[in-house]
């Protein structure tokens, strides 16, 4: 979409909005949908009001667009969850907005990696392409996840 950076305007959301709370509602959603029983890592919207976890909110007008979370594992190790873009602004950039945004805000607290968990079935081939055009690869298990064979793990250098 041209000229979506003057757009879009991406700030930190406090969860209270119904918007965000039905887009995250459709993530959990999608995700046990397609993910076996205990395998599903997505957060409830309770669990993304944690001091540790930010959530931005990305927006066309008065329409939201898409959404992302940065977990603080450590000092030096931040953890993409939640990223998701609205069904009616898939493939214009919200996603890459949205993870460049992010991605500034890690430089900015000092975190020298970047990880995710995805799932590993066709349903989420598209997020792991998305994650590897921005030079994610595949790593070990990080933090409190254990390799249940059906996750995904990549990480980058910020």
């Amino acid at each position: 979409m041209k000229g979506l950076d003057d757009a879009l305007t991406i700030r930190q959301d406090d969860l209270s909005g119904r918007e965000i709370a039905k887009l995250l509602g459709h993530h959990r959603n999608a995700a046990i949908e397609s993910s076996p029983e205990g395998a599903v890592h997505a957060l409830h919207l309770d669990d993304l009001r944690q001091p540790d976890i930010t959530v931005w909110s990305a927006w066309i007008g008065e329409e939201l667009a898409g959404c992302g979370a940065l977990r603080e594992l450590t000092k030096a190790h931040g953890e993409l969850k939640s990223m998701r873009t609205a069904t009616s602004h898939l493939r214009k950039g919200v996603g890459a907005a949205v993870l460049a945004h992010m991605m500034k805000v890690a430089r900015d607290r000092g975190y020298e990696r970047l990880s995710l968990e995805t799932g590993k079935t066709d349903d989420f081939a598209a997020a792991r392409a998305f994650y590897t055009k921005f030079h994610f690869l595949r790593c070990p298990a990080f933090a409190d996840y254990v390799d249940d064979g059906f996750s995904v793990f990549m990480t980058r250098l910020v």
